[in-house]
């Protein structure tokens, strides 16, 4: 369990925690106890056991995240809820990110992805930035609609220093990473408010994210919203994706100031949660109040509009469950944050991945080229992606799912007992944390042979039950893997039929790319 307090948090940063993870199991089996970030932990690495703790017992295992983070996404945000409430919530998510509300998507993620593509022509660029923006942009398309976004640029603006702050050292004191990020989340809630408000005073209906929450019957305020929203969908091509799914087609407002305070945010958010004035943390903190400010400027413009919108924004405001602003706010801010990272990092491994493997992006090529070849002999609308056209890539889709099993983003997740837990012979205590290891479910050699091998051909038949969990399980595991696949879909067809390119190295575990029309 290693030393008091402190436990064997050293040894965990001293190497890869997946390093940390593996050496254990093999030490110690399937079920191993430890004592890490302050709380004593149990790890499981079985499928079996897994599975207790995020289904079958999923009631005696609550969600948990440092105080820090909720402070920074918000406190009603989707990921930090359990019960009635979490049910509520996602019922209304699911809608935003079911394959019948994305299908209608497919253009204005290809618009996006074109336009990404278009801006790394003939550059060196880092790619898992680049696919950070993108997956940001869908997230707002699929969160706001196709409405335009009030003040936008200061929420992109609020969002990267909340998002800067997130994983810092929880200090607030001013400068610090902390304050800027606890700031800029204040910021994000006051611009989700005016978005409400927007929104309310067009009385249009709508189909996104937003729109949901706001048609909640029961009653969800505008600050429960934003965090929510922004954390889920999760990077320049994927972050602007992620604002398409969000907000639509529609401009968006004071979208320069949303971008510098999404950024902010991130830059924060893992940072040590000091909150002293110019740290990581202050920054992601003020920047998260400024997106909360944007995102209220686009609810109250969009309810001026009083128009109909089939984005997740639309979904959140027409929610029958009676969502307020503050609500609808928190997970606003939230489905942008999610759906930055793990699309962004799984887009990046891919082409690495592909890089290293010629033959296989030779396959994945010719299949989207014949698609290409189809869409040619089209005339207007009939020239551009489908939805039926993305069910045509398998070898691109086992490409997927095959990178998220070699790189495994999500490696694990947190839970709490929440009273004294059973499991084959061995006691978990309440309050102790549980920690299911999905990396090394997916890299056993019980679950895949060559596990260390990157090869697509093993999804021709589908895995055992259980041992594939890229976006988690039961009833908190991702809602937008469908959408996140979309986008990934989308960018290769083009990516791969429309311009070569190649690595030219490794910055901070990303590989930068050049690319060539």
């Amino acid at each position: 369990m290693g030393w008091p307090y402190i436990g064997e948090t050293f040894q965990l940063y001293s190497s890869n925690p997946n390093t940390f993870f593996s050496l254990k199991q093999k030490k110690y089996g399937r079920i191993v106890k430890t004592h890490i970030l302050g709380c004593p932990c149990v790890m499981v690495s079985s499928p079996e056991a897994a599975r207790f703790v995020l289904v079958t017992q999923a009631q005696m295992f609550k969600p948990t995240y440092p105080a820090s983070k909720e402070h920074l996404l918000g406190p009603k945000a989707i990921f930090f809820q359990q019960g009635n409430y979490h049910a509520r919530l996602r019922r209304i998510v699911l809608r935003a990110f079911m394959p019948d509300a994305i299908r209608g998507r497919v253009a204005g993620i290809e618009a996006v992805a074109i336009q990404a593509l278009h801006s790394w022509n003939g550059r060196i660029i880092n790619t898992f930035q680049e696919m950070k923006t993108y997956a940001f942009h869908v997230a707002l398309l699929s969160i706001f609609g196709k409405d335009e976004i009030p003040r936008i640029d200061e929420l992109k603006r609020c969002y990267y220093t909340l998002e800067k702050g997130y994983n810092s050292m929880p200090i607030n004191l001013p400068g610090t990473l902390f304050s800027n990020a606890t700031k800029a989340r204040k910021q994000l809630g006051r611009i989700v408010a005016d978005i409400l408000s927007s929104r309310r005073q067009k009385k249009a209906e709508a189909d996104d994210l937003l729109g949901l929450l706001m048609e909640a019957k029961q009653g969800l305020t505008d600050e429960q919203t934003p965090p929510f929203v922004l954390f889920f969908v999760g990077s320049m091509y994927a972050f602007h994706v992620a604002l398409l799914s969000i907000f639509g087609k529609d401009e968006i407002p004071r979208i320069d100031e949303l971008k510098r305070c999404y950024y902010t945010l991130e830059k924060g958010y893992n940072s040590m949660p000091i909150n002293l004035p110019g740290t990581l943390f202050s920054n992601a903190t003020k920047a998260r109040k400024q997106l909360g400010r944007i995102v209220a400027d686009i609810l109250s413009s969009r309810r001026q509009k009083k128009a109909e919108a089939d984005d997740l924004l639309g979904l959140l405001m027409e929610a029958k469950q009676g969502l307020t602003d503050e609500q609808i706010a928190d997970n606003i801010i939230g489905v942008m944050f999610a759906s930055r990272d793990t699309t962004a990092s799984v887009l990046t491994w891919i082409v690495k991945y592909l890089g290293e493997n010629p033959s296989i992006l030779q396959a994945v090529t010719e299949e989207q080229v014949e698609i290409m070849r189809s869409k040619e002999m089209g005339e207007g609308e009939s020239r551009y992606l489908t939805w039926a056209d993305t069910k045509r890539m398998p070898m691109t889709s086992r490409v997927i799912q095959e990178t998220m099993r070699v790189a495994s983003i999500l490696s694990f997740t947190f839970r709490e007992a929440v009273e004294d837990v059973e499991y084959e012979g061995y006691l978990i205590p309440k309050g102790w944390k549980v920690l299911p290891l999905f990396r090394n479910i997916h890299h056993s050699p019980d679950n895949f042979t060559d596990p260390e091998k990157f090869d697509p051909s093993r999804f021709e038949v589908a895995p055992k039950p259980n041992t594939f969990m890229p976006f988690g399980n039961g009833t908190h595991s991702c809602p937008g893997n469908e959408l996140a696949k979309l986008e990934m879909l989308v960018l290769l067809h083009h990516l791969t039929t429309k311009y070569r390119y190649g690595t030219k190295g490794i910055v901070k575990a990303s590989s930068v790319l050049s690319l060539i029309g």
